[in-house]
Protein backbone atom coordinates (compact mmCIF):
# COMPACT_ATOMS: atom_id res chain seq x y z
CA UNK A 1 0.00 0.00 0.00
CA UNK A 2 2.95 2.27 1.02
CA UNK A 3 4.93 1.50 -2.06
CA UNK A 4 2.19 2.66 -4.49
CA UNK A 5 1.72 5.76 -2.70
CA UNK A 6 4.76 6.56 -3.38
CA UNK A 7 4.61 5.34 -6.80
CA UNK A 8 1.95 7.98 -7.47
CA UNK A 9 3.85 10.70 -5.66
CA UNK A 10 6.69 10.34 -8.01
CA UNK A 11 4.23 10.35 -10.99
CA UNK A 12 3.24 13.53 -10.43
CA UNK A 13 6.52 15.10 -9.49
CA UNK A 14 7.88 14.27 -12.85
CA UNK A 15 4.81 15.12 -14.48
CA UNK A 16 5.49 18.90 -12.50
CA UNK A 17 8.58 18.92 -13.67
CA UNK A 18 7.70 18.31 -17.35
CA UNK A 19 5.29 21.05 -17.56
CA UNK A 20 7.84 23.35 -16.37
CA UNK A 21 10.07 21.96 -18.37
CA UNK A 22 7.64 23.20 -20.97
CA UNK A 23 6.39 26.54 -19.95
CA UNK A 24 10.07 27.64 -19.60
CA UNK A 25 10.16 27.20 -23.77
CA UNK A 26 7.15 28.78 -24.25
CA UNK A 27 6.23 32.46 -24.43
CA UNK A 28 6.28 34.26 -20.88
CA UNK A 29 3.03 34.72 -19.61
CA UNK A 30 0.81 37.47 -19.46
CA UNK A 31 1.30 39.92 -16.98
CA UNK A 32 -1.74 39.85 -14.76
CA UNK A 33 -4.29 42.32 -15.03
CA UNK A 34 -4.05 45.89 -12.75
CA UNK A 35 -6.86 45.77 -9.89
CA UNK A 36 -9.63 47.55 -9.76
CA UNK A 37 -9.62 50.61 -7.81
CA UNK A 38 -11.45 50.41 -4.29
CA UNK A 39 -14.17 52.54 -3.73
CA UNK A 40 -12.09 53.75 -0.97
CA UNK A 41 -9.55 54.64 -2.92
CA UNK A 42 -11.68 56.45 -5.58
CA UNK A 43 -13.04 58.84 -2.68
CA UNK A 44 -9.64 60.03 -1.54
CA UNK A 45 -8.66 60.51 -5.00
CA UNK A 46 -12.03 62.99 -5.37
CA UNK A 47 -10.98 64.32 -2.09
CA UNK A 48 -7.39 65.41 -3.14
CA UNK A 49 -7.94 65.71 -7.16
CA UNK A 50 -8.62 69.72 -7.17
CA UNK A 51 -7.04 70.69 -4.05
CA UNK A 52 -2.99 72.16 -4.16
CA UNK A 53 -0.02 70.12 -3.12
CA UNK A 54 -0.19 71.27 0.87
CA UNK A 55 -3.75 70.95 1.03
CA UNK A 56 -3.62 67.58 -0.99
CA UNK A 57 -1.09 66.03 1.52
CA UNK A 58 -3.22 67.27 4.56
CA UNK A 59 -6.81 66.07 3.21
CA UNK A 60 -5.10 62.59 2.22
CA UNK A 61 -3.50 62.03 5.84
CA UNK A 62 -7.00 63.10 7.15
CA UNK A 63 -8.35 60.98 5.24
CA UNK A 64 -5.98 57.93 5.98
CA UNK A 65 -6.24 58.40 9.74
CA UNK A 66 -10.37 58.49 9.49
CA UNK A 67 -9.93 55.65 7.79
CA UNK A 68 -7.45 53.92 9.86
CA UNK A 69 -4.59 53.36 7.90
CA UNK A 70 -2.44 56.10 9.80
CA UNK A 71 -2.03 57.04 13.07
CA UNK A 72 -1.95 60.92 14.14
CA UNK A 73 1.03 62.49 14.91
CA UNK A 74 1.86 62.87 19.04
CA UNK A 75 1.55 66.44 19.39
CA UNK A 76 3.97 68.79 21.64
CA UNK A 77 3.62 69.23 25.14
CA UNK A 78 1.38 72.08 25.62
CA UNK A 79 2.34 74.40 28.11
CA UNK A 80 -0.37 77.15 28.07
CA UNK A 81 1.56 79.85 30.35
CA UNK A 82 4.25 80.15 28.11
CA UNK A 83 1.98 80.05 25.02
CA UNK A 84 -0.54 82.52 26.14
CA UNK A 85 1.45 84.92 27.94
CA UNK A 86 -0.78 87.72 27.81
CA UNK A 87 -2.67 86.21 30.30
CA UNK A 88 -1.74 85.91 33.97
CA UNK A 89 -1.72 82.20 35.52
CA UNK A 90 -5.04 82.90 37.50
CA UNK A 91 -6.41 84.04 34.41
CA UNK A 92 -5.47 80.56 33.05
CA UNK A 93 -6.89 78.82 35.46
CA UNK A 94 -9.64 80.17 35.78
CA UNK A 95 -10.33 79.40 31.81
CA UNK A 96 -9.47 75.83 32.92
CA UNK A 97 -11.90 75.53 35.66
CA UNK A 98 -14.35 76.70 33.03
CA UNK A 99 -13.59 74.24 30.33
CA UNK A 100 -13.29 71.23 32.73
CA UNK A 101 -17.01 72.34 34.45
CA UNK A 102 -18.64 71.60 30.39
CA UNK A 103 -16.00 69.39 29.36
CA UNK A 104 -18.89 66.64 30.85
CA UNK A 105 -16.93 63.75 28.62
CA UNK A 106 -13.85 64.03 30.95
CA UNK A 107 -11.92 63.32 27.56
CA UNK A 108 -10.24 66.75 28.17
CA UNK A 109 -12.16 68.07 24.99
CA UNK A 110 -15.75 70.62 24.22
CA UNK A 111 -17.52 68.30 21.59
CA UNK A 112 -20.57 69.84 19.97
CA UNK A 113 -23.27 68.98 22.14
CA UNK A 114 -21.33 70.12 25.36
CA UNK A 115 -20.88 73.51 23.43
CA UNK A 116 -24.67 73.70 23.17
CA UNK A 117 -24.80 73.36 26.72
CA UNK A 118 -22.51 75.86 27.66
CA UNK A 119 -23.88 78.61 25.56
CA UNK A 120 -27.39 77.21 26.97
CA UNK A 121 -26.15 78.45 30.84
CA UNK A 122 -24.65 81.51 29.32
CA UNK A 123 -28.06 82.68 28.15
CA UNK A 124 -27.02 82.62 24.36
CA UNK A 125 -28.30 79.37 22.58
CA UNK A 126 -27.03 78.68 19.06
CA UNK A 127 -27.80 76.84 16.49
CA UNK A 128 -26.26 73.79 14.87
CA UNK A 129 -24.81 75.36 12.39
CA UNK A 130 -23.55 78.27 14.43
CA UNK A 131 -22.23 75.67 16.92
CA UNK A 132 -20.50 74.03 14.40
CA UNK A 133 -19.23 77.86 13.04
CA UNK A 134 -17.63 78.84 15.68
CA UNK A 135 -16.11 75.39 16.55
CA UNK A 136 -14.38 75.15 13.05
CA UNK A 137 -13.39 78.92 13.78
CA UNK A 138 -10.58 77.64 15.84
CA UNK A 139 -10.16 74.14 15.16
CA UNK A 140 -6.77 74.00 13.81
CA UNK A 141 -6.68 69.85 13.95
CA UNK A 142 -9.97 69.34 12.41
CA UNK A 143 -11.87 66.82 14.81
CA UNK A 144 -14.59 68.64 15.38
CA UNK A 145 -14.11 69.79 18.73
CA UNK A 146 -12.48 72.33 21.26
CA UNK A 147 -9.12 70.98 22.86
CA UNK A 148 -8.22 73.48 26.05
CA UNK A 149 -5.63 74.78 23.33
CA UNK A 150 -8.38 75.71 21.11
CA UNK A 151 -10.27 76.82 23.69
CA UNK A 152 -7.82 79.52 24.90
CA UNK A 153 -7.70 80.45 21.31
CA UNK A 154 -11.20 81.93 21.92
CA UNK A 155 -9.78 84.99 24.37
CA UNK A 156 -6.98 85.13 22.75
CA UNK A 157 -8.50 86.01 19.15
CA UNK A 158 -11.32 88.12 21.17
CA UNK A 159 -8.78 90.06 22.87
CA UNK A 160 -6.44 90.74 20.16
CA UNK A 161 -9.95 92.12 17.99
CA UNK A 162 -9.82 89.41 16.00
CA UNK A 163 -13.27 87.97 16.07
CA UNK A 164 -16.64 89.90 14.49
CA UNK A 165 -19.00 91.20 16.04
CA UNK A 166 -21.55 88.94 15.56
CA UNK A 167 -19.45 85.96 15.93
CA UNK A 168 -20.50 83.14 18.54
CA UNK A 169 -17.13 82.84 19.84
CA UNK A 170 -17.22 86.35 20.80
CA UNK A 171 -20.58 86.21 22.41
CA UNK A 172 -18.67 83.41 25.14
CA UNK A 173 -16.02 85.07 25.56
CA UNK A 174 -17.84 88.30 26.76
CA UNK A 175 -20.91 86.27 29.01
CA UNK A 176 -17.45 84.03 30.23
CA UNK A 177 -16.74 86.30 33.34
CA UNK A 178 -13.02 85.77 34.58
CA UNK A 179 -11.98 86.72 38.06
CA UNK A 180 -9.39 89.48 37.48
CA UNK A 181 -9.32 90.89 40.93
CA UNK A 182 -5.68 89.69 41.33
CA UNK A 183 -4.42 92.00 38.45
CA UNK A 184 -5.54 94.88 40.77
CA UNK A 185 -9.29 95.35 39.87
CA UNK A 186 -11.67 95.68 42.40
CA UNK A 187 -14.49 92.95 42.59
CA UNK A 188 -14.92 90.35 39.46
CA UNK A 189 -15.61 92.05 36.47
CA UNK A 190 -15.77 91.12 32.83
CA UNK A 191 -12.44 89.56 31.24
CA UNK A 192 -12.11 92.34 28.68
CA UNK A 193 -12.35 95.25 31.30
CA UNK A 194 -9.23 93.93 33.03
CA UNK A 195 -6.18 95.96 31.97
CA UNK A 196 -2.71 94.55 30.87
CA UNK A 197 -0.14 95.39 33.71
CA UNK A 198 2.85 97.29 33.14
CA UNK A 199 5.22 94.52 33.54
CA UNK A 200 7.22 92.34 31.29
CA UNK A 201 5.75 88.28 30.89
CA UNK A 202 8.62 87.00 32.50
CA UNK A 203 8.57 89.04 35.85
CA UNK A 204 5.33 89.01 35.88
CA UNK A 205 5.02 85.25 35.99
CA UNK A 206 7.58 84.92 38.04
CA UNK A 207 5.53 87.18 40.96
CA UNK A 208 2.85 85.07 40.52
CA UNK A 209 4.32 81.93 41.19
CA UNK A 210 6.34 83.47 44.44
CA UNK A 211 2.96 84.68 45.61
CA UNK A 212 1.66 81.71 45.63
CA UNK A 213 4.63 79.79 47.28
CA UNK A 214 4.34 82.77 49.66
CA UNK A 215 0.74 81.79 50.29
CA UNK A 216 1.38 77.66 50.67
CA UNK A 217 4.20 79.14 53.25
CA UNK A 218 1.44 81.13 55.02
CA UNK A 219 -0.85 78.28 55.20
CA UNK A 220 1.74 75.86 56.27
CA UNK A 221 2.39 78.36 59.50
CA UNK A 222 -0.96 78.60 60.25
CA UNK A 223 -1.50 75.10 60.22
CA UNK A 224 1.63 74.03 62.35
CA UNK A 225 0.15 77.32 64.75
CA UNK A 226 -3.37 75.38 64.98
CA UNK A 227 -1.70 72.00 65.86
CA UNK A 228 0.36 73.37 68.41
CA UNK A 229 -2.73 75.04 70.09
CA UNK A 230 -4.56 71.99 69.60
CA UNK A 231 -1.92 69.95 71.75
CA UNK A 232 -1.79 72.72 74.22
CA UNK A 233 -5.44 72.66 75.00
CA UNK A 234 -4.90 68.59 74.89
CA UNK A 235 -2.03 68.91 77.23
CA UNK A 236 -4.37 70.94 79.75
CA UNK A 237 -7.04 68.60 80.16
CA UNK A 238 -5.10 65.30 80.65
CA UNK A 239 -3.89 67.07 83.09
Amino acid sequence: MASEELAQKLQRRLQLEESGAEGDGGAAPAPAPAPAPSAGEEERGSLTGSAGAELSAKLARRHDINEGAAQPRLAAVFNPYTEFKEFSRRQIKDMERMFRLYDSGRDGYIDLMELKLMMEKLGAPQTHLGLKNMIKEVDEDFDGKLSFREFLLIFHKAAAGELEEDSGLLTLAKLSEIDVSIEGVKGAKNFFEAKVQALSSASKFEAEIKAEQDERKREEEERKHRRAAFRELKSAFTQ
